[in-house]
């Protein structure tokens, strides 16, 4: 008892020393008990969507969450928004009212879009431009300089004032910037509506509309344009584009996924059709075959619709530069690949109906684009070399051969390359006004390199020639391959 009764006082003697080192602090228990500096920098990596509701856990969350840095790094991770930042302290707005007001709600108009206007169609783009969000309308250079950049004008856009909600303001017409709505209808499907039309309406009425109009889509007046017809497409397509007044449907559309073994990058091109002037079409692979579709069209096809479809297994070997002029040798060539193309196809129905898989009467082809790329024109039976034969490892490729369009063959531009890398089969879709009796006819499609393709009508006896757009533009690839070809496939049902 008494060694126990003299062991006390001296332990706690030695506890109460001050010269004793203090005991080392234990590991924090929870989140809330790390340092406010460590918080945020752990914040700044989550999502911006779901910072909102951290901030509503507790009020040490909510205090740190006002912090801007966090908003700001968001708003730069999700969205792009680097520059102008600053700015946003001299108007009094915070980037948390950026993220929270503007970027977040509109993130699902972003992207690329098609608008419905019957069958003209166009091309849309929403980018997060600096502090506003706007909606980019492509338009393809005049008619026929198809190698020219394409032109760009704001139809709408969406911003904050100070620290209210975001406004939408339309930008169509001439008078400056004025009052518009914008609804989601569902996903992947937006309209955009004015709010004061007579912000669209000129001075001198139809008429000085319509000449401004004409210059900034042609880029001449109705005087130059000679060709009967022609005056009546461009006052048709003035008439019926002017009565939505920016009151429009716009639906999602994606830009074509690429692999190893295209031919080219696949993308978007502008192209001559005739009276009609210069289109946008997308081109895609899929499998051995090429499908080019309309991202604007014109009362006989409309946009969404299949304007070529080549099959890469029915490569065509040009005859000489001589020959080549001659139309009829040339449409030979072509026409007897037709009739092989559709013997083929009979032989498959009848095949089918009779259900004998194991006859097959068809010409052997190449299996795949790979094999096209690696045998060249000999896959056909040709001897031209392709732009990768005979080219050491390092070197440019070279183009095939020498290209001229046949004598009696109508261009638009006749400003096109003079070699090619290699010629196939394909289809063109024509129609009556109206898409009346659509008909896939044969034709040539010419690869002239990785910016620029043609293809010649026969039945129309026409040369159309595309050339690659180079604008780049945001927010447009398709989350997964299923994903695009199930748009293309809707793209025909908008306008059928």
């Amino acid at each position: 008892m008494e060694r126990r009764a003299a062991a006390g006082p001296g332990s706690v003697a030695a506890a109460a020393d001050p010269r004793a080192p203090a005991p080392a602090p234990g590991p924090p228990r929870n989140v809330l008990d790390l340092p406010p500096e460590l918080l945020v920098e752990i914040f700044c990596f989550l999502p911006g969507v779901s910072l909102p509701g951290l901030a509503a856990a507790c009020k040490k969350f909510h205090q740190i969450l006002s912090t801007d840095t966090i908003w700001r790094r968001r708003c730069r991770a999700e969205y792009g928004v680097s520059e102008n930042l600053r700015r946003l302290e001299t108007v009094g707005i915070a980037c948390r009212d950026l993220y929270i007001k503007l970027l977040h709600p509109y993130r699902n108009i972003l992207g690329l879009w098609q608008p419905d206007i019957g069958p003209y169609g166009g091309l849309l783009n929403v980018v997060v431009d600096g502090l506003f969000i706007i909606g980019w309308m492509y338009l393809p250079p005049h008619d026929p300089r198809v190698n020219d950049a394409m032109r760009c004008k704001p139809l709408f856009r969406i911003h904050l004032w100070e620290k209210n909600k975001a406004e939408v303001e339309c930008m169509y017409g001439h008078k400056g910037s004025h009052k518009g709505d914008i609804q989601v209808v569902k996903k992947d499907e937006f309209s955009t509506k004015c709010n004061q039309t007579d912000f669209h309406r000129m001075s001198g009425g139809r008429q000085e509309e319509f000449r401004t109009w004409l210059a900034e889509e042609w880029g001449r007046t109705l005087e130059d344009i000679f060709h009967e017809h022609m005056q009546e497409l461009i006052l048709m397509k003035f008439i019926y584009t002017s009565q939505y007044d920016n009151c429009l449907t716009y639906r999602r559309i994606y830009l074509p996924p690429s692999s190893p073994e295209d031919l080219i990058p696949p993308g978007l091109f502008k192209g001559t059709y005739g009276s009609h002037g210069l289109e946008i079409v997308m081109l895609s692979f899929h499998g051995t075959h090429i499908k080019v579709t309309k991202i604007t069209g014109d009362p006989n096809v409309p946009a969404g619709q299949l304007t070529l479809h080549i099959d890469m297994t029915r490569r065509v070997q040009l005859p000489d530069i001589e020959h080549l002029q001659n139309f009829d040798k040339l449409s030979r060539i072509v026409l007897e690949i037709h009739q092989q193309v559709q013997c083929d196809q009979q032989n498959q129905e009848h095949r089918h109906a009779n259900t004998q898989h194991n006859v097959d009467n068809s010409q052997p082809v190449c299996n795949g684009v790979q094999e096209l790329k690696d045998q060249g024109a000999n896959a056909a039976g040709g001897n031209t070399k392709t732009d990768t034969e005979g080219a050491s490892a390092g070197e440019p490729a070279v183009a095939g051969q020498p290209f001229v369009l046949p004598v009696g063959v109508m261009a638009r531009n006749e400003v096109y390359p003079r070699t090619c890398r290699a010629c196939f089969y394909g289809t063109g879709l024509i129609a009556g006004h109206g898409f009346t009796s659509p008909e896939r006819t044969p034709g040539l499609f010419i690869l002239f390199n990785e910016q620029c393709f043609g293809f010649i009508w026969l039945d129309l006896k026409s040369f159309s020639l595309y050339s690659r757009i180079e604008d780049s533009l945001k927010n447009a690839q398709a989350p997964f391959r299923e994903a695009f070809e199930l748009m293309l496939k809707n793209m025909q049902s908008w306008t059928s």
